[in-house]
């Protein structure tokens, strides 16, 4: 059967940190959205912001001619779409399927195949913008796909984001830009972490560097955003250690591909590494700093 519903039904695959925000600033907008998420708690949290918990996969794309994937990597989509209770044979024909998850170019173009095999239509459009722009619906996405796509989705992306940046027609051009904003982030949040273990090896106030280099030329906004965890010792997740060993890692993957070198992220990819296998690939990327030895670090003051 061809979908030919117009006004925007929509499912959200997965509600972490950022895929809460986007199904929340949706029911904001008034569009009828149904959350799925294997976590009881979140799934209560998303009902008593006035959005619809789905019991399962099957239910979550009941009705929904725009399903969007705010999952952790492609391994997860693969599950939700084609595994033993894989919804993309359940979809009706001209659904659109909004890949927000950060994953590589190459997959992204693969699932467009597969996907249009079943007469399912993608945009590939990771976002940036942390948990709390997703929840006021202030992301910046950089999308790629059908023109005719991004018609159909409009008042989504508009209920979600502050800036869509349309870079191609062409599915996977969305997840390449993505993989060089992620490079940048993975960097600097490893060079945050270093330049605070510096400083804070060289017997300062680390209060004091954090507000001198905040005015200072040397700061970044991962600088900014990041120090406060650990100047709180508070490495509660917002985005985790092991999200960057896996971002850090599409990225290394892409530069093999190319043949391209990429040194200084290779290098930022160790430090997280280090960090999860000293067992902290849970806690927040800023958690990062825990990967220099003998820095005696803030604790928390709870």
């Amino acid at each position: 059967m061809t979908q030919t519903t117009t006004t925007p039904q929509v499912a959200v695959i997965g509600l972490g940190s950022m895929g809460m925000g986007v199904a929340q600033s949706l029911v904001r907008a008034g569009i009828t959205t149904r959350g799925l998420d294997i976590n009881p708690a979140t799934k209560q949290a998303f009902v008593d912001a006035g959005g619809y918990a789905a019991k399962d996969l099957s239910d979550a794309v009941a009705g929904c001619n725009i399903i969007i994937l705010m999952l952790v990597n492609s391994q997860q989509c693969d599950a939700v779409l084609f595994g033993e209770q894989g919804m993309a044979n359940e979809l009706p024909a001209g659904t659109i399927v909004v890949l927000c998850s950060t994953t590589s170019a190459s997959y992204a173009r693969d699932l467009n195949v597969r996907l249009s095999a079943i007469d399912l239509t993608m945009i590939d459009a990771p976002v940036s913008g942390g948990a709390a722009k997703a929840m006021t619906g202030d992301m910046s996405i950089m999308a790629s796909g059908a023109p005719e796509a991004f018609a159909q989705c409009q008042t989504v992306f508009d209920a979600i984001s502050a800036k869509l940046y349309v870079v191609g027609d062409d599915v996977g051009a969305g997840e390449s830009v993505k993989m060089v904003n992620q490079l940048l982030a993975g960097v600097h949040i490893a060079a945050a972490a270093e330049a605070m273990a510096l400083g804070i090896k060289s017997g300062l106030d680390p209060e004091m560097v954090y507000e001198i280099i905040c005015n200072s030329a040397g700061c970044s906004w991962m600088f900014e955003n990041r120090v406060p965890h650990i100047l709180k010792g508070d490495y509660s997740p917002n985005s985790m250690v092991d999200i960057f060993v896996k971002d850090l890692g599409i990225v290394l993957d892409a530069g093999h591909e190319m043949k391209f070198p990429l040194p200084i992220a290779a290098s930022a990819l160790q430090q997280f590494l280090t960090a999860s296998a000293a067992g902290f690939g849970q806690e927040d990327d800023s958690a990062v700093i825990k990967a220099y030895p003998g820095v005696n670090l803030p604790q928390s003051k709870s």
